[in-house]
């Protein structure tokens, strides 16, 4: 479907007559979005809002909506906002009617598509050379399985969760650490080209004015966070959760990573 359309949203929604809506579709490219804003505003902004009336008007029990580490504040790009928007539209969104929204945040989902990894390795397959626009940017790094996880236990938890946002600790790494283990095991080298307009060195689980809406939960012995734009948490976190003060990745973690997406062809 096409969730720019309203036509559309509602056309599947009298189709398949779901229970839980995951609102997974984005365009998702920082520099797309800010070279094609319109079909970015159009996609992440327009489709969530026709996702959530229609959700409403059908009273669909539950709808589960993917966000981004890039939506927290400080926001340096067109992306990044529109995924605020959609964070703050489901959070807002409980007195309108029964069904109940919860949004996941996420870091970099690795392997997923049109993600790092995958890009470097159509670069390292041509010439043996990758291309990185900022070999000092230390980004979040989160499994699919990690991924689904978390939307697991967004389902999960859903009562509680109503017009919040979940997200879970995360490790980080700096974008050399990871080509350096790349060359190390598939050989090949780097150059560095001009940096991405709307890119920010580092990422923010949680930024600073989230902190006093932020309070953390513990689930057998795993930490998440779970911010309420609604009100004030009772027990708020004291500092912000960034790329930069998070548990980093050890060269055992990121070569498990990269490997993860090689086949016996490219070893």
């Amino acid at each position: 479907l096409d969730v720019s359309n309203i036509n559309s949203v509602n056309d599947s929604l009298n189709y398949c007559k779901p229970d839980i809506v995951i609102h997974a579709a984005a365009t998702k490219f920082v520099d797309l979005s800010e070279k094609f804003p319109f079909e970015c505003i159009d996609t992440n902004i327009v489709g969530s809002t026709n996702i959530v009336r229609a959700c409403l008007n059908k009273e669909i029990p539950t709808v589960i909506g993917v966000s981004t580490d890039k939506a927290s504040p400080p926001i340096k790009n067109i992306y990044g906002l529109s995924k605020s928007c959609m964070e703050r539209l489901f959070c807002s969104s409980k007195p309108y009617g029964k069904t109940k929204f919860v949004c996941v945040r996420y870091g970099n989902v690795t392997w997923s598509t049109g993600s790092v990894l995958p890009i470097w390795k159509r670069m390292f397959n041509k010439n043996k050379i990758i291309y990185t626009t900022g070999p000092n940017m230390r980004r979040f790094f989160f499994s699919v399985d990690e991924a689904v996880s978390l939307v697991d236990q967004a389902l999960k938890l859903k009562n509680k969760l109503n017009g919040k946002i979940l997200s879970a600790e995360m490790k980080s790494a700096k974008m050399i650490e990871i080509l350096k283990v790349w060359i190390k095991i598939l050989g090949g080298k780097f150059k560095v080209i001009q940096t991405r307009k709307g890119d920010r060195l580092d990422e923010y689980l949680i930024g600073e004015d989230e902190l006093k809406h932020t309070q953390e939960l513990k689930i057998k012995n795993k930490k998440y966070y779970v911010i309420n734009f609604n009100e004030f948490a009772k027990k708020p976190i004291k500092k912000i959760v960034s790329s930069h003060n998070a548990k980093r990745l050890s060269q055992s973690e990121i070569e498990k990573i990269i490997r993860f997406g090689l086949n016996k062809n490219d070893l």
